[in-house]
C-alpha cells in the first residue's frame, strides 16, 4: 500500500497570505461602516440604512453557515473555547473573524513550534478551507451587492466621495481576493503538480473580473431608472437560480434545513456569477447559465437605452454601456482559454494511486483516508469543480475499504 498523502503544506507564506485575508475583510467592513456613515452625515438615512442592511444580512448569513459548521465539525477540531462564547462570537456577528484569529494562531503554531506537525497541518487545511468558503459567502453576499449600490448612488449623484472610491476598491479587492483564494482552496485536494501558476491566477482572475463586471454595471444603470424595477427583477432571477441549483441536487451540508440556506445563498452568488454545484460536466450547465445571464444583463441595458435620455451630464455612459457586451465576450473568452489549457482535469497524469487519490481522465484527489481530518464540504465541492469519474470513484473507495 502507498503511504497516505500528506497535507497541502502550510508555511510563512501562507500565514502571511491569511494574515493578509484577515487585515482585508477588517478593512472591508471598516469602510463599509465609513460609508454607511458618511451617508447618514449628508442627510441621506436610506442609502445608509440600505447599506448597513446589505452588511447586516450577508453577516448573518455568514455566521449561521459558520455556527451550523462547528456543530457539525468534530470536537478534537473545534476551537478550545466554551460552547457558549462561540454562540455569543456568531450573535455578534464575530464569528468568521474569530475563526479567522483561530486559524492565524494555528498556523503559527505550525510555522514556528515543532509540535505534532503533521497533525497541525492537517488541522490547518481544515480550518483554512472553511474560512475561504465563508469568505466566499460574505464577499458575493454583501460586496458585489454593495459594489452595485455604490455605482449607482455615484451614477445618481454624478459624483464619487472620497469613502465610496475607496470602499469600491476594497470591495474589489475582496471579491478577488475571495475568488482566487476559494478556487485555490479547491485545487489543494489535489496533487501538488496541480498548483495554480501565477499565469493561471491571472487569467482566472481576469475572466472572473470581466463577466462580473459588466453584471453590476447593467444592474446599476437599470436601477438608475427603474429603482423598484430592481426590486423585482433581483427576487425573481434569485428564485429561478434558486430553482436550478435545487434541482441539481446538492448534498453540502449536513442536513436538509441548512442545504436550503446553503442553495439561497448559492443563489445570490449565481445572480453576479458562475458557481458550479453539481458533479459531472459542466459544459452544458454553464452554456445555459451564460446564456441565461447575457439575455438577462442585455435586455436590462436595453431597457436602460431605451428609458435614457441623452444629456451632456451623462454623455460617457453611452460608451461605457458599449463597451460592456466585448467586456462580456472577452471574459467568455478567457474562462474558455483556462478550461481548456490550464484547468487540472486538462492535464494527463499516467500514474495513479487509488489508496490515496481519485482519479478521472488524468485527475488526483488527494484522500487522507482520515475522515475526521478531511474538511468534506470542501472536498465534496472540490469534486464539483474537477469531475471524478465513477468507475475512479469506486475504485478509490474500494481501495479506502480494505485500509
Amino acid at each position: 500500500m502507498s503511504p497516505r498523502a500528506a497535507p497541502p503544506r502550510f508555511g510563512p507564506l501562507q500565514l502571511a497570505l491569511a494574515a493578509a485575508g484577515t487585515a482585508a475583510a477588517a478593512l472591508d467592513l471598516c469602510m463599509d461602516g465609513w460609508v454607511a456613515a458618511e451617508y447618514a452625515r449628508r442627510g441621506q438615512p436610506g442609502w445608509a440604512a440600505l447599506s448597513l442592511s446589505l452588511l447586516a444580512a450577508a453577516s448573518a448569513a455568514a455566521q449561521a453557515c459558520s455556527w451550523l459548521w462547528l456543530r457539525s465539525d468534530p470536537p478534537a477540531l473545534r476551537p478550545a473555547v466554551p460552547v457558549a462564547l462561540l454562540a455569543a462570537l456568531h450573535l455578534l456577528q464575530l464569528g468568521f473573524f474569530f475563526r479567522c484569529l483561530h486559524a492565524l494562531k494555528v498556523g503559527w503554531k505550525v510555522c514556528w513550534a515543532k509540535a505534532e506537525e503533521e497533525d497541525e497541518q492537517r488541522h490547518m487545511a481544515f480550518l483554512s478551507h472553511d474560512i475561504s468558503m465563508l469568505r466566499l459567502f460574505e464577499t458575493f453576499l454583501e460586496n458585489t451587492p454593495q459594489l452595485t449600490l455604490l455605482l449607482y448612488i455615484i451614477l445618481r449623484t454624478n459624483k464619487a466621495e472620497l469613502s465610496q472610491g475607496l470602499g469600491m476598491g476594497t470591495a474589489f479587492l475582496c471579491v478577488s481576493w475571495s475568488l482566487l483564494d476559494y478556487h485555490q482552496s479547491l485545487r489543494s485536494f489535489l496533487q501538488d503538480k496541480y498548483e495554480l501558476s501565477l499565469g493561471s491566477s491571472i487569467i482566472y482572475f481576469l475572466w472572473n473580473l470581466f463577466l462580473i463586471c459588466p453584471r453590476i454595471l447593467v444592474v446599476a444603470l437599470f436601477a438608475l431608472l427603474w429603482p423598484y424595477g430592481v426590486a423585482l427583477h433581483f427576487p425573481l432571477v434569485w428564485l429561478a437560480m434558486f430553482l436550478w441549483v435545487s434541482l441539481q441536487g446538492t448534498d453540502f451540508m449536513e442536513s436538509s434545513g441548512p442545504e436550503q440556506l446553503y442553495r439561497a445563498m448559492v443563489a445570490v452568488i449565481l445572480y453576479f456569477s458562475w458557481f458550479n454545484v453539481a458533479r459531472g460536466r459542466t459544459l452544458h450547465r454553464s452554456i445555459i447559465y451564460h446564456g441565461f445571464i447575457l439575455v438577462d444583463s442585455t435586455l436590462l441595458a436595453l431597457a436602460w437605452l431605451w428609458g435614457w435620455a441623452p444629456s451632456e451630464e451623462y454623455s460617457y455612459l453611452l460608451p461605457v454601456v458599449s463597451a460592456a457586451l466585448p467586456c462580456y465576450l472577452l471574459g467568455l473568452g478567457l474562462r474558455v482559454t483556462y478550461y481548456k489549457w490550464l484547468h487540472p482535469n486538462m492535464q494527463v497524469q499516467q500514474e495513479g494511486a487509488y489508496d490515496e487519490v481519485d482519479t478521472s481522465g488524468g485527475l488526483e484527489f488527494r484522500s487522507f483516508l482520515e475522515p475526521d481530518l478531511v474538511n468534506r464540504r470542501m472536498q465534496w465541492l472540490a469534486q464539483t469543480q474537477f469531475p471524478v469519474s465513477q468507475q475512479a470513484r469506486q475504485h478509490f473507495l474500494n481501495g479506502a475499504a480494505a485500509v
